[in-house]
């Protein structure tokens, strides 16, 4: 969605395969992981080796802070990307799901920045995807979309990710001739398709 993104936050994803995946990007020059408990990464190197392989790529960089407390102090226009890859939004986590969140995501995006954000199931959690896109908007973003994807682990088996636009949607997506097992263009064309209980409900 992004044309050439170059410096990218991670908020959460302890168990680093989101890092993985981004570093897979060429235009990719430095990915900043920021997760609240560095055992959720101990216990994926241990349990999970294959999603840490990227952990020691010159550029990424791992932190074990407070996500949220990170972002309101970062720099104005610092990332090209924002990915929030965070658990459900209850406790501490309910603080990554505000519109003062997003707010400070949208300062530290650049003028064609984008923030993605997990956003549970449809079938289970339509308010919750909804109320996010809103608060997005409110948050100054000028569009949101949300993806729909297949996720066996996790309740439901559907899940989706929110994405908000700090500057228009693109139209176009570029295609990246990177290794994946299931993601590709047509993919990603057809995860933007909203059910019609979403649509009937933005009414």
């Amino acid at each position: 969605m992004h044309p050439s993104p170059e410096n990218v936050l991670i908020i959460g994803g302890g168990d680093c395969g989101c890092l993985r995946e981004v570093l897979k990007h060429p235009s990719i020059k430095h990915v900043h992981q920021v997760d609240l408990d560095e055992r959720v990464t101990w216990a994926s190197m241990k349990y999970f080796p294959e999603l840490c392989e990227s952990n020691n790529d010159p550029r990424a960089e791992l932190s074990y802070t407070d996500g949220v407390a990170f972002i309101e102090q970062a720099e104005s226009t610092s990332y090209d990307i924002i990915i929030v890859d965070s658990t459900d939004p209850v406790g501490q986590a309910r603080r990554l799901y505000t519109e003062e969140f997003y707010r400070a995501c949208y300062a530290g995006l650049s003028d064609n920045g984008i923030l993605v954000a997990q956003s549970e199931s449809p079938l289970f959690h339509r308010d919750l995807i909804l109320s996010m896109r809103s608060r997005m908007a409110d948050a100054g973003f000028n569009d949101t979309a949300t993806l729909f994807f297949p996720q066996c682990t996790y309740p439901s088996g559907w899940w989706s990710a929110s994405v908000a636009f700090k500057a228009d949607k693109p139209s176009n997506y570029r295609s990246v001739d990177i290794e994946t097992k299931y993601y590709n263009n047509a993919i990603h064309q057809a995860a933007q398709a909203m059910p019609q209980f979403m649509l009937d409900t933005e009414k």
